[in-house]
């Protein structure tokens, strides 16, 4: 439990909220509810074993953080309870409800055991991944598919390091699940492409032939499709874009727009998106309720054929 004070809460609870949920609880001494409702928040904080951090804030003593929540959700009494989470103010409630009351609300937001256990696994993956530790990043990510099959930022994981490493049957059986899915996922969509792309590769035709086609007619756009797809497949990604590319600047409309689609595939496929950090607090004094989200940082790479294909759609 941590007290809160305007020289903290930039830190302590907007901050904080980015990594776990944070119950702010807006209290005052001279409260009779407040001192109900207190011990009761402390005991569940223990009891959601760090799924949630409780934090208390004299109103008394901290009237402008106090009245502008208050006057966000429309609240005039205390004890008021706000959880923050992802850097914002995402829902209240007021009074010493009962204790089942607290926990209904807490379970609305605060992630379960099972899914707390599926978080830790998907962030100790990254971390391997990024020593080039696939082996065990798969484990762990296979692990936290399994405790949430409907965390799709964990599955979209694990497909990544799936098809980055050629095992293209456990990709599909990872995807089927998620494949109606496509439309609303960016990431799942890239990643179905992806797959197709290597489950088509064995029954190409070779490079040199496709070369050939391409040479004898430049509008030969099913060799020059067939070839982005071998590249795409081998993961020589630029390659293909730059294939797909001659498509969509001869055809943009050909067999659907599939060139356009795949070629912004393979973009999301080599974009590396990084989790939100905090960016400085605010000055001394002010108050921000809002948190900041920090962008992934540009790939020179993915920016210059972002750039082209603009250039040639528009």
């Amino acid at each position: 439990m941590l007290d809160i004070s305007l020289k903290n809460f930039e830190t302590d609870v907007i901050t904080a909220s980015r990594q776990q949920p944070v119950l702010l609880d807006l209290w005052a001494p001279w409260c009779g509810p407040c001192k109900a409702l207190g011990p009761v928040l402390e005991k569940l904080e223990v009891a959601y074993a760090g799924r949630f951090k409780l934090a208390k804030l004299n109103s008394d003593e901290q009237p402008e953080i106090a009245g502008q929540l208050s006057q966000m959700f429309g609240v005039r009494s205390i004890p008021f309870c706000v959880l923050f989470k992802g850097g914002e103010p995402i829902d209240g409630f007021v009074g010493a409800i009962p204790e089942a009351q607290v926990r209904g609300f807490l379970d609305k937001h605060v992630a379960s055991a099972d899914e707390s256990a599926a978080q830790d696994d998907i962030e100790q993956a990254q971390e391997l991944l990024a020593e080039g530790d696939v082996e065990q990043a798969l484990g762990k990510l296979q692990e936290a598919v399994a405790i949430n099959p409907g965390n799709d930022s964990a599955r979209a994981d694990y497909l990544r390091a799936l098809l980055s490493t050629g095992r293209i049957a456990e990709a599909r059986r990872a995807f089927e699940p998620v494949a109606s899915k496509v439309m609303l996922d960016a990431r799942l969509a890239a990643y179905g492409h992806w797959l197709r792309a290597c489950e088509r590769a064995p029954s190409l035709r070779s490079a040199e032939v496709l070369r050939a086609a391409i040479a004898q007619s430049k509008r030969d756009f099913d060799a020059r499709f067939e070839l982005a797809q071998l590249h795409f497949a081998a993961q020589r990604f630029t390659d293909a874009m730059d294939e797909l590319l001659e498509i969509v600047m001869r055809d943009k409309a050909w067999q659907d727009q599939i060139a356009r689609k795949t070629f912004v595939a393979i973009l999301e496929v080599m974009g590396k998106p990084v989790a939100a950090k905090a960016e400085a607090a605010a000055p001394k004094g002010a108050l921000e309720i809002s948190g900041k989200v920090a962008t992934a940082p540009a790939d020179p790479v993915v920016d210059a054929y972002r750039r082209r294909l603009s250039m040639v759609l528009f």
